[in-house]
């Protein structure tokens, strides 16, 4: 999951930032809304949380450019003032949540989960199943056949990836743009390294396989009907 945090108070910036990559999320920052126009402009992100005070253009003019510009990416608008009023114009402007200041890293972490589900219209506790594997992101765990496999962030932020795009072929630079943030390099092999610990912690150990390459391409992850296994 890859999140935009535009906020010109750096040390609030780089609090959340570290907060988020803790949780596996890829996060870049910007500390002005020209920087969050010229960010959205170049680069694609899964959620954004924009400050409204920020050096011009603020907040709200942000916010009602990215929506005319037609990006519909979920916008959690950071606020220092806690009014109706405040609220309404976040609102009006085409954000989708608003969090007043100063806040707890944890409510902020439940209402980007709450905007991640209500962006893919699932239900609002979903656990990820492929086969015999499980993926809960509420608890951060995941089983296969009922036994709990043990991964590090980045390697639970790329199996949910591939998990959620179940049957898509996704390539190398889909993969870094969700789970890193842009200032790691493509050109490595730092997918494929992830990729073989992965395999070998939920396939090796199993007759079923569920990752697979696409030569020349990148990666697929579905049960493959031609498994000897099934």
């Amino acid at each position: 999951m890859h999140i935009l945090v535009v906020e010109d108070e750096k040390n609030i910036a780089h609090y959340v930032k570290r907060g988020l990559e803790e949780q596996g999320y890829a996060v870049d920052l910007a500390y002005s809304g020209r920087d969050a126009l010229e960010w959205t402009a170049g680069g694609t992100f899964d959620l954004i949380v924009l400050d409204i005070l920020l050096p011009p253009p603020d907040g709200l003019a942000v916010c009602r450019s990215l929506r005319t510009r037609g990006v519909q990416t979920p916008i959690l608008m950071l606020t220092a003032r806690d009014t109706v009023d405040d609220r309404v114009l976040g609102l009006d402007a085409g954000a989708d949540d608003y969090l007043v200041k100063p806040f707890e890293l944890k409510e902020l972490l439940a209402r980007l989960r709450a905007l991640t589900r209500r962006a893919h219209d699932v239900p609002k506790s979903p656990v990820l199943k492929v086969a015999d594997l499980c993926l809960d992101p509420r608890t951060l765990q995941v089983t296969r056949a009922g036994h709990l496999i043990d991964l590090t962030t980045k390697e639970y932020a790329v199996l949910e990836c591939l998990m959620r795009a179940q049957g898509a072929i996704l390539t190398r630079e889909i993969i870094a743009d969700h789970v890193w943030s842009y200032d790691v390099a493509h050109g490595s092999n730092v997918i494929d390294v992830y990729i073989r610990t992965l395999r070998r912690k939920i396939d090796d150990p199993f007759a079923q396989k569920l990752i697979h390459t696409v030569r020349g391409t990148g990666y697929r992850f579905m049960v493959d009907d031609d498994d000897p296994a099934l």
